[in-house]
């Protein structure tokens, strides 16, 4: 499996060509993150238990992470044993496989989590070190479709390791919390997550997710203080050419939100401008 390196630059999609520049971008934000959050609208008002689906997302976004971060940092076995498991975790769910198909399928979301736990739990046993690590973490995030309070558990602990590990079990745990109603505990971990130097788990996905919860809460002024941190920081951003770097969906997202909630704060924000001094808020 080639190597896939680190990029520390802002891009506005996975697709983009990348291009060098001073923000930080880490290959959650990338690969996840805009999914988790299409994933959020979609069940956005259809009830908690179709929300629980959410972890499954978290599960899948992490999958080339983990896969490509850690090549060539761990023996060749316990990457085919973790990647093998991965694989049964991205299984399809169907009821009727498709003719002439050898690829395993499962009839339910909770068949294929009962098997991908396994599996998961076999790599942490058997290996240990990062790989079993992540292997726990896997089992957590699967562990919430079928046994969600033992699921919660299990981030609770790997949450207060050290590393990228506990960075992202925090992180599940925080979209789990709020997604049960506990939402003072959600932003509690989220105001952890935005305060680290070198998060794993992009700091603008935390900053909307906590500036949703302080609406949700009620409290306004905190929603616009926060959603007004993150697009002023995103808007005056600039790669290395000292060139503004376009919005991330984040971001956009974001700064249609303030203006939803604060109008006159949201002119506040600069507008970044393209080379030839053409706003890309057009």
């Amino acid at each position: 499996m080639a190597r896939k390196k680190r990029r520390f630059e802002q891009a506005p999609s996975a697709a983009a060509q990348p291009k060098e520049s001073v923000r930080y971008e880490d290959p959650f934000q990338r690969t996840v993150g805009k999914r988790i959050e299409d994933t959020a609208g979609i069940f956005e008002g259809q009830g908690r238990n179709i929300l629980y689906g959410i972890a499954a997302v978290v599960v899948l976004g992490l999958v080339i992470w983990i896969i490509y971060s850690y090549t060539g940092r761990t023996s060749a076995e316990a990457q085919t044993a973790l990647g093998k498991a991965i694989e049964t975790s991205q299984a399809p769910v169907t009821e009727t496989p498709p003719a002439g198909s050898t690829q395993r399928t499962y009839k339910t979301m909770g068949e294929r989590s009962e098997a991908a736990i396994a599996e998961f739990q076999a790599v942490a046993d058997k290996f240990g070190g990062s790989v079993g690590e992540k292997a726990k973490y896997f089992v957590a995030t699967n562990r919430l479709l079928i046994d969600r309070p033992t699921g919660i558990q299990e981030l609770e602990l790997l949450s207060r390791t050290s590393g990228e590990v506990g960075t992202l079990s925090k992180f599940a745990l925080a979209q789990a919390l709020a997604v049960d109603g506990r939402t003072d505990e959600a932003i509690a971990l989220y105001q952890e997550l935005t305060n680290l130097s070198n998060p794993v788990v992009a700091r603008e996905t935390v900053q909307y997710e906590l500036a949703k919860l302080y609406e949700k809460q009620g409290r306004k002024d905190d929603a616009v203080n926060t959603l007004f941190t993150l697009v002023k920081t995103a808007s005056e951003a600039k790669d290395l050419e000292g060139k503004s770097v376009p919005l991330t969906a984040t971001a956009q997202e974001a700064k249609d939100k303030l203006k939803a909630l604060d109008a006159e704060k949201a002119k506040e924000v600069p507008e970044p401008e393209t080379p030839g001094g053409i706003s890309f808020d057009n």
